[in-house]
């Protein structure tokens, strides 16, 4: 019997020939049929993600709940996630920065008229108003419009409530135990569409952007991909390595498919079927990774961390500003708490960014400059944030074997 071809592979192929197409649609300036043939039939998939993102995070948290039988269990999960979420995203602030004051030192980063740069900041009400609106007031509200914060924290409280409620609470437990069931079967059939999803999507990015939406912000761009490359293999490899015992080149064979997948995705939210395999295959915990994705997918922000440094420093530059020590401290400690802070809004990153901006004396709409490629960055950060995930559910498994 003929072996069938493995998912990652059949993404990477996918990942491959979609860049292939892409250059022949750039360079043959046939662009429009992949905007008009071949994206659709990505929305069509990313839309399939987008409809069990919901139930998959509800359902996934509340039987991760459950599966652990004990409250104290829980919070110690979630007291290593937070914290390990934290430290890596402001060892990302400072990779960040180190990369983007070499690049600027050396005089690589081009100086840009920011005249046309339009940019308008999303009005962000500061922490404490977003720390107020993550508690939902109409549960389904929050399901329809996917604020996967107020998912969350109904999942920990539904799920805390049927631990609380004990044997009287079988009937629910049986129920969240059968249709999360049902969901990873829907999710397996929609997972094993994400070759034709990458494939369209990568024809799409570069038949559309090719080369020239590179040329005068390469450099900037390829800034900020060396700091997410030094960050997934010096922290969340080594991370594996020390807590865990495991070898880089088995974390990221492991890592691959979702890696790849929120590469071209660009959703944390969207791969978080595909991040769920790759930690069982690399020995998560169900119930732990239960917990740990869905609750990453929407704090963790290293790549956005790295990417905003980077952005910041650049920016400057284009303002003819120069950043003392003083001012890049304060874009760590403000990036790192706005990681979570920002983490419910729509475009995050360039909320973030803008926060950082005005911290700084940096007329916000510079970023007007960048927001062109912001896609270009957005891939590589969102692949870095899943690979953070992965690499935090498999050491918060070994933290907590290690209690038993």
């Amino acid at each position: 019997m003929k072996k069938k071809m493995s998912l990652p592979m059949q993404i990477l192929i996918a990942l491959v020939a979609g860049i292939a197409v892409g250059l022949v649609c750039y360079f043959g300036g046939f662009a429009d049929i992949t905007t008009n043939y071949l994206k659709p039939f990505g929305d069509i998939f990313v839309n399939l993600l987008k409809f069990i993102v919901v139930p998959v995070v509800l359902l996934s948290m509340i039987d991760g709940i459950i599966s652990m039988n004990d409250m104290r269990k829980v919070g110690s999960v979630g007291v290593k996630t937070v914290v390990y979420f934290l430290c890596t995203t402001a060892i990302a602030c400072v990779i960040g920065l180190v990369f983007a004051n070499i690049f600027n030192g050396a005089g690589l980063f081009p100086v840009l008229d920011a005249a046309s740069a339009e940019y308008e900041a999303k009005e962000f009400g500061g922490f404490m108003s977003t720390l107020v609106a993550i508690f939902p007031t109409n549960m389904w509200k929050s399901f329809t419009d996917a604020n996967m914060l107020q998912v969350i924290v109904i999942s920990l409280f539904l799920g805390g409530s049927i631990l609380a409620a004990g044997e009287r609470a079988k009937l629910c437990r049986d129920f969240v135990s059968s249709a999360y069931a049902v969901i990873e079967q829907l999710m397996s059939f929609i997972i094993s569409l994400a070759p034709i999803g990458v494939f369209t999507y990568m024809a799409w990015v570069v038949a559309t952007q090719g080369s020239e939406v590179l040329v005068s912000l390469l450099l900037v761009i390829v800034c900020a991909y060396l700091g997410y490359i030094v960050h997934a293999v010096v922290v969340y490899s080594l991370s594996a390595k020390i807590f865990v015992g495991m070898s880089p080149v088995k974390f990221f064979k492991g890592a691959f498919a979702a890696m790849i997948f929120a590469f071209t995705s660009t959703s944390s939210a969207a791969t978080l079927p595909v991040s769920k395999e790759c930690a069982a295959e690399l020995g998560a915990e169900d119930d732990i990774a239960s917990f740990v994705l869905p609750l990453g997918s929407t704090i963790n922000m290293d790549g956005t961390a790295i990417y905003q440094c980077v952005a910041t420093v650049f920016l400057a530059s284009c303002a003819n500003i120069h950043l003392t020590i003083g001012q890049m401290v304060i874009v760590v400690v403000t990036a790192t708490l706005a990681s979570i802070g920002t983490a419910g809004v729509s475009g995050a990153g360039m909320i973030m960014l803008a926060m950082v901006l005005e911290a700084l004396g940096i007329p916000v709409a510079y970023i007007g400059l960048i927001v062109a490629v912001d896609r270009i960055f957005d891939m590589g950060r969102t692949c870095l944030n899943v690979t953070g995930d992965i690499a935090c559910s498999v050491c918060v498994t070994k933290w907590e074997g290690k209690k038993k």
